[in-house]
């Protein structure tokens, strides 16, 4: 068994990246076409800078950051990643990419880019992460994550590993990693939002024709205040609502007290905009 790290970006200063950080904060929100470019930059570092030294003949297994039903920004990143991997895996006659996904069991509400380490680690540290380990068996596998921070869902990965006594080769590949310690992990949250200051920041990015629904804005838009949550809501497309609620639903987001009132508003908003329909035969 070996284990590797690799990371696109490496971040010395705590407003210095090597990306661009509106573009970071549009990728965790859900802008698609950010992940491709993310996705697909993370694919050609990998294999300029390892695996053209380092083939890989086994086959591989992608695997995206854990998640329960509403999937991570990293989901959308891992696509295209994927895709360009693939192209350079054909290209030497190597077995394409396959993919599985680590069940995760716990929700919260906290803002996790927020916290420091020690917060991080208590967070999640209760959390259960699952994973299919014989269809495993044999295979190299690649963990993606968008961004290294404290290394707290990486040591959360590799006590699954420890658990269900995996030995495959190993591979963690992060966008971006945070390598001066003397910077504190919030650093994170100043990527985050960036770009979205308020939740009326999200309009281009769902109207976008690129947008892919994931935690982060699930969360961030059911947790704003009720009026501004209000005024958005009722200038979204009603596809896009729906969407939100069954995202929601999924992810047992309505045994959140502080959702509650938001998910409400959005029920009623589906049952009159239904209602409608029928009674106008649209």
């Amino acid at each position: 068994m070996i284990s590797t790290t690799y990371s696109l970006h490496h971040i010395h200063h705590d407003t210095s990246f090597g990306f661009d950080a509106d573009d970071y904060s549009r990728f965790k929100f859900g802008d698609g076409a950010v992940s491709k470019n993310f996705g697909t930059a993370l694919a050609d570092g990998f294999i300029n800078e390892y695996l053209s030294d380092n083939p890989i003949t086994k086959q591989i297994v992608v695997i995206s950051s854990p998640y329960s039903f509403i999937p991570t920004a990293t989901f959308a990143m891992k696509d295209w990643f994927v895709y360009r991997l693939n192209h350079w895996l054909a290209e030497q006659g190597l077995p394409v990419v396959q993919e599985t996904k680590v069940h995760r069991t716990i929700t919260y509400k906290e803002d996790y880019g927020e916290l420091n380490a020690e917060q991080r680690m208590s967070l999640i540290g209760n959390d259960q992460f699952h994973i299919d380990k014989d269809f495993l068996t044999d295979k190299t596998l690649l963990f993606l994550d968008d961004i290294r921070i404290t290394g707290s869902h990486e040591r959360m990965i590799m006590k699954m590993v420890n658990a269900y006594g995996l030995s495959n080769d190993i591979h963690m590949l992060y966008f971006a990693e945070l390598i001066n310690k003397d910077i504190h992990p919030n650093v994170e949250n100043y990527l985050n939002y960036h770009h979205v200051k308020s939740i009326f920041d999200l309009d281009g990015i769902i109207k976008s024709g690129n947008f892919c629904i994931n935690t982060r804005i699930v969360k961030y838009i059911l947790n704003y205040s009720f009026d501004g949550f209000c005024v958005f809501i009722e200038n979204q497309p009603t596809a896009f609502v729906a969407l939100l609620y069954n995202m929601a639903l999924g992810n047992g987001y309505h045994t959140i007290e502080a959702y509650e009132q938001n998910l409400n508003f959005i029920k009623k908003l589906l049952f009159l905009d239904n209602y409608k329909l029928i009674q106008y035969g649209n």
